[in-house]
């Protein structure tokens, strides 16, 4: 199935980047209407619908570590899902779709700049998950939250449940008794720029400890800190 994105539009003229076109435009006005706007009208607040999309999130983002992780145990998998879905994360998320111009504040939010505020964007987010989950199907829910992460799934610092990066850099301040960082350089970027490879190699006291190749300079990092942090012997 092919699901048309579109640019979300408010009643009130405020453009988004939602790249979605809601059948139910009342869905959309309702995702965006803060629970401050609501009490001062006496009217619903998009709590229910955030309710909702963090559900709908949750399942979307487990199914896609399942199959992108046919190894990682559960605690590896828990891990990676609550980094993606973190507050912080969807609030970046948030601001990627500009979702700030279009959130409908009471007066009093308004005045603190709560259209900025990371606990309200992550909140919107999930309501406008839960209101496109609703207008169409799990199907096109998946497809448009898959689209606005992008690549931060596939370019998550965490490999089978585990920070390799500060797994190594551990190791080397508890052996070494000092604060040296382990650095990473990048040694070769390979193929276009839609599909790249980057090769990384983990330095350490100038010497050459590890290698790795990612889709993403942080993904080969990490994967060159996990060489360095087996080839010493350290599998956990």
């Amino acid at each position: 199935m092919t699901v048309r994105f579109f640019t979300g539009k408010t009643k009130e003229g405020n453009i988004m980047n939602i790249e979605y076109s809601f059948n139910d435009k009342n869905l959309l006005e309702l995702a965006l209407t803060h629970i401050s706007l609501a009490n001062d009208l006496k009217k619903e607040s998009n709590q229910r619908l955030e309710f909702l999309g963090d559900s709908v999130l949750s399942y979307i983002i487990a199914t896609k570590l399942y199959q992108l992780y046919p190894k990682l145990d559960e605690g590896g998998l828990t891990r990676l899902r609550a980094s993606l879905v973190c507050e912080k994360s969807l609030a970046s998320l948030a601001r990627k779709l500009d979702l700030g111009s279009g959130i409908k504040l009471g007066n009093s939010e308004k005045r603190s700049g709560g259209g900025k505020k990371d606990s309200i964007l992550a909140d919107t987010f999930e309501a406008v998950l839960g209101a496109i989950y609703l207008d169409s199907s799990i199907e096109t829910a998946t497809e448009w939250t898959l689209r606005v992460f992008g690549d931060e799934i596939n370019n998550l610092e965490e490999m089978d449940g585990k920070n390799y990066k500060s797994e190594l850099q551990i190791y080397f301040q508890k052996r070494d008794k000092n604060t040296e960082v382990v650095k990473y350089k990048l040694k070769k970027k390979i193929g276009p720029d839609h599909n790249p490879e980057f090769l990384v190699e983990t330095v350490y006291q100038g010497k050459v400890i590890g290698e790795g190749k990612g889709k993403s300079r942080k993904a080969a990092e990490q994967s060159a800190a996990k060489d360095a942090f087996e080839k010493m012997g350290n599998k956990k």
